[in-house]
C-alpha cells in the first residue's frame, strides 16, 4: 500500500502530535507525505485568480499519481484544521473551472486520520471527507481517530493501526 499513498498533513504546527501519528502508523517513511505548511495555499476565490507561487494545483496533481490520499488533520474546534479546510475550498476550482482535473479524482481511495483531545471523534466530523469522496465518485474508506489527551496513553495501538492499515486491502 505504501508505494500508492500519498498523506497530505494539515497541522497548524511543525514537528506536530499528527505528523508524530503518521510517523507511527507508517514507520518505514516509504509514502509520500506533504506538509501543507510548507506550501502556499491561497484561499479559495470566485475569480479563480491566484498569485503565481499558489500551489494548489501542484499538489493536487501530485495526488493523481496515487492510488490512496489519506488526510491527516488535527481535530480543531470540532472540525478539520484551517489549512486542510482553505484546501477543501480550492477543490470548488476542479468541479468548476478545472473539470477535467476533478475527473481525474475519480476512483482514488481516501482515509482519514484525526487526533483530538475528547475521548472520540466529534460526531459528524468525518461528513465532510466522506461527502467529498462521493462528490468525486472516490471511495471513501474510513477513519482512524486518535485521543492525544494524555500523550503517554495515546488510544494508538497495534490493533488499531493494524485495523486502519487493513481498511486498503482488498478495495
Amino acid at each position: 500500500m505504501n508505494q500508492s499513498t500519498i498523506i497530505l498533513l494539515a497541522s497548524a504546527r511543525k514537528e506536530s502530535e499528527t505528523l508524530e501519528v503518521v510517523e507511527k502508523i507508517f514507520p518505514a517513511k516509504n509514502i509520500t507525505c506533504i506538509d501543507l505548511l510548507d506550501e502556499k495555499i491561497s484561499p479559495y476565490n470566485y475569480a479563480h485568480e491566484y498569485p503565481s507561487d499558489d500551489g494548489f494545483y501542484t499538489i493536487i496533481e501530485r495526488c493523481f499519481d496515487y492510488k490512496n490520499i489519506i488526510f491527516a488533520t488535527p481535530v480543531y474546534w470540532y472540525s478539520m484544521s484551517g489549512i486542510l479546510k482553505i484546501f477543501f475550498d480550492r477543490l470548488t476550482g476542479i468541479v468548476t473551472v478545472e473539470k477535467s482535473l476533478g475527473r481525474k479524482l475519480a476512483g482514488k481511495k481516501m482515509a482519514l486520520i484525526a487526533l483530538g483531545t475528547d475521548p472520540e471523534i466529534p460526531p459528524g466530523f468525518e461528513i465532510p471527507f466522506f461527502s467529498t469522496a462521493a462528490y468525486f465518485n472516490m471511495q471513501f474508506l474510513g477513519f482512524l481517530y486518535c485521543c492525544t489527551k494524555n500523550k503517554k496513553h495515546m488510544n494508538l495501538s497495534p490493533e488499531r493501526v493494524n485495523e486502519f492499515l487493513k481498511i486498503f486491502e482488498n478495495k
